[in-house]
């Protein structure tokens, strides 16, 4: 996951090179997005309980807030051990609607339990799809099905899962720009887009599902007409647009910039954008690892909202989980992992 930012030195290396930016690039930039929040790194997920948060306004954020999300429960043993400022501060990341990164195992059952929770609330599911076999390029995401047809099974049973409940989907973070940067090798780009196009098509068979395609990030994929043929191929006429910065820490500004370039070579495609980490933007000056993984002074962005005040851009969401490695970096657990630490380094600088 954090494969956009997650972990990837090598195509952010790459992507540098062409682009002459230092960002993050992360994850690979996803590294530069942020990939990654390997949620399919972490330990399984049961189906959340169906028990009742306290929501935000459907006006303002129609996404579910997972009342046993794991902020949800780390606030709790710290106000419980008597750290009630840290308690308020993780309450922060536990207050919002964060994405819920369906793994290999169990996707019907993750993706129903999910929906059914978030249908009982009244609200939308937040999803993300990663599993795209030769993931995250070997590095700290490493992962996805063992080839195409297993991830057609995997991505069938999600899609069951789903059902007619209202959700929206993320699908495949780095997943097309470790294609473009060359991280990916060329002998599986064929079979990736045939995949991608595939999911869309399942994912917009169903009657209350969106889809945005990951596009990366605007330090990775430079400029953006790089991504267009890309997200062609991987069905971006049939989904409802791309998602930006994915796990990675690119301003919101700078996100709307590349996306209304991209949009308009799409044939006006919206876009969301990941605001969960980027509150102080990306470290600069700083090597290729050290800016998408785990990088230090790094802030919770604008809350996840569908007040916008841009025609383009659906939403700002939290893709990324805050508070969850992205790899085992500056003393970092594995990606997916919770660092208690930096949650609150997150939550401390948020403005």
């Amino acid at each position: 996951m954090y494969g956009s930012n997650a972990g990837r030195v090598r195509r952010a290396r790459r992507a540098s090179a062409r682009t002459g930016t230092t960002a993050t690039v992360a994850l690979l930039l996803l590294a530069v997005a942020g990939c990654s929040s390997d949620e399919s790194a972490s330990p399984k997920k049961e189906p959340p309980a169906l028990s009742q948060a306290s929501q935000l306004p459907k006006s303002i954020s129609p996404f579910w807030v997972n009342p046993d999300g794991t902020a949800a429960k780390e606030a709790t043993r710290l106000r419980e051990g008597g750290k009630k400022r840290d308690a308020e501060l993780i309450q922060k990341i536990a207050g919002q609607p964060v994405a819920e990164w369906v793994g290999a195992d169990d996707p019907e059952g993750q993706t129903r339990g999910f929906t059914q929770a978030a249908a009982k609330a009244d609200r939308d599911a937040l999803l993300v799809l990663y599993n795209i076999p030769h993931r995250d390029c070997g590095q700290y995401s490493q992962g996805g099905a063992a080839d195409g047809n297993s991830y057609r099974v995997w991505l069938d049973k999600a899609v069951r899962g789903i059902g007619d409940r209202r959700a929206t989907v993320i699908l495949e973070p780095d997943a097309l720009p470790h294609m473009e940067d060359g991280c990916t090798p060329q002998q599986f780009h064929e079979e990736r887009f045939a995949l991608l196009k595939e999911a869309v098509g399942k994912l917009k068979a169903l009657p209350r599902t969106r889809v945005y395609l990951d596009a990366g990030n605007p330090s990775w994929v430079t400029p953006a007409d790089r991504m267009v043929d890309p997200l062609r191929r991987a069905g971006i006429d049939q989904a409802d647009g791309f998602a930006l910065n994915v796990s990675n820490f690119q301003t919101t500004d700078d996100s709307k910039a590349y996306g209304r370039r991209l949009s308009t070579l799409v044939g006006g495609k919206h876009f969301v954008i990941d605001t969960s980490r980027n509150g102080n933007g990306p470290l600069s000056g700083a090597d290729h690892e050290k800016a998408w993984c785990n990088p230090s002074g790094r802030a919770l962005g604008e809350p996840p909202t569908v007040k916008t005040g841009d025609a383009l851009v659906d939403a700002y969401l939290w893709v990324k989980r805050p508070g969850e490695s992205d790899g085992a970096c500056k003393g970092g657990p594995d990606a997916g992992q919770w660092w208690e630490t930096y949650a609150l380094e997150l939550a401390r600088n948020a403005r």
